[in-house]
């Protein structure tokens, strides 16, 4: 059977648009991910087969959610295993469907499940973008240089824990929101930063990733618009409006001082600056509303010498204070580096490295040894740029600290009598 190509076209946009609205409440309906995945296939099988005779239905959600329910208790009624699922779930009505609200509920919920603290951080991250992003397997391993076993395996044990821990399908009470919350952004950044700044292999970014973890920003915003999540937000944007710039035509990193800035997205630029603003001014503001500040404030900055490096300063102060962290302090420590002087900021690099948390970090080693070479103390910088190689991962970060690390190298020999 032929199908014409305008019901052919909307079903591909419905699977497009629709299908992983479907899924989550297919998944709340159902109580199990692998049957709820399988019901959605199975309802839009039934859509190909039936919508170019029959027409299509008014609400082609909810006709999806039925048919995929349907679909779900015939395959389990043949094996004799579907009565305790009729007595379970019962099907939603129109108003359900058709009014939005449950459906947009239900992908909140699958955020939430998909983030619950129970299962490991690499779960969380894998089942998140595997079920809410649509990802396959083999996209989600080729992103973090895995292999699709590995990340099928870690999916199966991530929904065997949802299943057998009875974690509930649902979004926290208000009492939790905040823990909870914390989650669902920190497997958002994750995948972001995975994205933006990939921590090993050949490229320097990957920008499936950083556009699917803006996706998801977007998304959680739309449903839960608390200030944290426009400061998660925010601080993607701005981030991502540097992209462009951030690397040279054959894949080398070219940092911030040596960007061209006419090449930073301006649009990104100004709905993230929004975003800040909101999330500020409502006195309930994170984390991340803070880091998107300082990534604001950079924004703002036609070059480097005329950023506001004393706002920087004072805004990490106050990130520090809501969450200490020793890569805080080092980012710290580059903007004091900026504001009063290298020597300033190697003193505080020095301080931290000596207290141990950072030796295994190479940035820490990076900036070290940028702070060096700019004192122009050369032999101490070549040795901490040794130090920096030795630790990177990622083939463009290693290829700028080696050609430092021979720019040194040559000055020095160039020196010897």
């Amino acid at each position: 059977m032929s199908i014409s190509p305008p019901v052919t076209e909307l079903i591909e946009r419905l699977y497009r648009e629709e299908s992983r609205r479907v899924l989550a409440t297919l998944i709340r309906l159902l109580g199990d991910f692998d049957l709820a995945e399988e019901a959605l296939h199975e309802a839009f099988r039934s859509a190909v087969e039936q919508w170019p005779q029959g027409g299509v239905p008014d609400n082609p959600r909810a006709w999806l959610v039925s048919a995929g329910r349907f679909k779900a208790i015939d395959n389990l009624r043949r094996q004799r295993r579907f009565q305790p699922l009729d007595e379970q779930v019962e099907l939603p009505d129109e108003s359900d469907v058709e009014g939005g609200e449950l459906l947009e509920d239900d992908r909140l919920r699958l955020i939430f499940t998909c983030c619950h603290p129970a299962l490991a951080s690499d779960a969380q991250v894998a089942l998140t973008l595997r079920e809410v992003c649509d990802l396959t397997t083999e996209e989600i391993a080729r992103a973090f240089l895995s292999s699709p076993a590995t990340l099928a395996q870690r999916i199966v044990r991530a929904k065997a824990k949802i299943r057998d821990a009875r974690i509930p399908y649902e979004v926290p009470g208000r009492s939790e929101l905040p823990e909870r919350l914390e989650a669902v952004l920190r497997v958002v950044y994750l995948v972001f930063n995975e994205g933006y700044f990939a921590s090993s292999g050949d490229s320097l970014t990957r920008s499936q990733l950083s556009d699917e973890a803006i996706r998801l920003g977007r998304l959680l915003l739309e449903l839960l618009p608390e200030p944290e999540v426009q400061g998660l937000l925010a601080l993607m944007l701005l981030h991502e409006s540097r992209r462009v710039a951030r690397s040279g035509v054959d894949g080398e990193v070219i940092l911030l001082e040596a960007q061209d800035r006419s090449l930073w997205n301006r649009e990104l630029i100004a709905e993230g600056e929004a975003l800040v603003l909101q999330a500020l001014h409502s006195r309930r503001f994170g984390p991340y509303s803070l880091q998107a500040a300082i990534a604001a404030v950079h924004a703002e900055a036609a070059s480097l010498d005329e950023t506001d490096w004393a706002q920087i300063v004072g805004l990490y102060d106050e990130l520090l204070r809501l969450n200490p962290s020793p890569v805080i302090e080092l980012n710290r420590a580059v903007a004091l580096a900026m504001r009063d002087g290298e020597q300033a900021g190697l003193v505080e690099i020095d301080r931290l490295l000596a207290a141990g948390e950072l030796q295994g970090y190479h940035l820490a080693h990076a900036a070290r040894a940028d702070l060096l070479r700019r004192l122009g103390r050369r032999e101490q910088a070549i040795v901490a740029y040794r130090e920096a190689l030795a630790l990177a991962q990622q083939g463009p970060d290693r290829q700028f600290l080696q050609s430092r690390l021979d720019e040194l190298e040559a000055h020095q020999a160039g020196d010897r009598p």
